[in-house]
């Protein structure tokens, strides 16, 4: 290798194909979170609180669209950033593993590669995700309960449920918590404030990071190995057409998602630990993997995973479907 070559790979990270990986990245991930933002927060309201699907008809009903979107663009501010560093770091990994080009491109290095790039997209934004996390509980349209006290014992049988409420509603609800929340917390910058200020400063912004982080390595490294390994099979030369395409997506989403799932639960549990409101006062990831199989069993760590599903398989699909898309239209290989 010349030295002029040493030196075009010592600045790869500057190219404009990186540049074409990140913007492709930031694209697809906005695209497929908004395609399934009714969801998105259908899962996350369902998990601590243990809604039902029938929330997400609720939310139209008494919602409509907006109910539908509301959280779609602090979700997008996430994902923007997450999916572009996670496809951008997985394509420059597979090129650093393989020598550019001077090793086969195997599985193990798929995997590899897809793992850290989930732990370094998720370190990068992972207090957007708190606060996400957080924004959609409190402004939940499903009334939060105290820990112990279900719905079947907070009101007779055959009473009327509860309309949908807004987030001061249900501060009001929760102030004998102790957990109020004004008009300048529901807001992403209040929130980020009020959790810093309230549970222990910077840190608390990363509550939950380990277990998230235990669970986005193995999900993204199956992700990625899976779906080029589908693309083999499904889009052979002559056969790439755009629903073979997202067919490969959403089987390896929906895939990688079953296997990992549970990290998902607890990662969720531990980022609204600090919500007086809804009873969790869990000391670290192994309290709450402890709580939950004591009281829920095995099965308490996959609630939410169908609806979940539901929601993984359109936005994988979508998601390697605008990346490459984009990738393609900005000459990127």
């Amino acid at each position: 290798m010349t030295e002029q070559e040493k030196r075009k790979q010592a600045v790869a990270w500057l190219s404009p194909q990186l540049s074409s990986y990140f913007i492709a990245g930031g694209v697809a991930g906005a695209t497929s979170r908004t395609v399934v933002s009714p969801l998105e927060r259908l899962k996350i309201i369902q998990q601590p609180v243990q809604g039902g699907v029938a929330s997400l008809v609720r939310m139209w009903r008494e919602e409509g669209f907006k109910g539908f979107m509301r959280g779609n663009g602090i979700n997008c501010l996430r994902i923007i950033p997450y999916s572009a560093v996670q496809f951008t770091t997985y394509e420059q990994l597979k090129k650093w593993f393989t020598g550019y080009g001077a090793k086969p491109l195997d599985t193990p290095i798929r995997l590899c590669a897809g793992a850290l790039a989930g732990i370094t997209s998720v370190c990068t934004t992972y207090p957007l995700d708190l606060i996400r996390s957080r924004l959609s509980i409190v402004t939940a349209s499903i009334p939060m309960q105290s820990a112990g006290t279900s719905t079947s014992a907070a009101a007779p049988t055959g009473t009327m449920k509860p309309a949908l409420a807004s987030g001061y509603h249900t501060a009001s609800a929760a102030a004998k918590n102790s957990s109020v929340f004004t008009p300048r917390d529901l807001t992403v910058l209040g929130m980020t404030l009020k959790v810093m200020r309230e549970e222990g400063g910077l840190r608390a912004l990363y509550r939950g990071l380990i277990p998230t982080a235990m669970g986005v390595a193995p999900y993204v490294g199956i992700n990625f190995a899976t779906y080029e390994a589908l693309r083999g099979i499904i889009t052979p030369p002559g056969k790439t057409g755009a629903h073979r395409k997202l067919a490969c997506g959403a089987l390896a989403g929906s895939i990688s998602q079953t296997l990992t799932y549970p990290f998902d639960v607890l990662r969720r549990k531990m980022q609204v630990t600090g919500l007086d409101a809804l009873g969790y006062k869990y000391t670290g990831a192994f309290d709450a993997l402890k709580h939950i199989v004591r009281n829920e069993g095995i099965q308490g760590l996959y609630r939410g995973l169908w609806p979940n599903l539901l929601k993984v398989a359109p936005s994988i699909a979508t998601s390697f479907f605008t990346y490459e898309l984009v990738k393609e239209l900005l000459g990127a290989s």
